[in-house]
């Protein structure tokens, strides 16, 4: 079996960490984008407004 080219990242507003509303997105596994931090420019409908989101990790699930 082939190893992943890419992850599942959590994406949460920066500046409300713990806002209800999250985006998720791939990220590459390998690379010079592996290393770094994602951050992208996405709509926040509970502000109702764009706003930066950051990279967290996905929380843990039960079986």
């Amino acid at each position: 079996m082939a190893k992943k080219s890419h992850i599942k990242v959590r994406l949460v507003p920066e500046s409300k960490p713990d806002s209800p509303f999250v985006y998720y997105a791939k990220k590459p596994t390998k690379g010079e984008k592996a290393k770094n931090k994602l951050k992208m420019k996405k709509y926040n409908p509970s502000t109702r407004k764009h706003e930066i989101f950051v990279e967290k990790k996905l929380p843990p699930h039960s079986k």
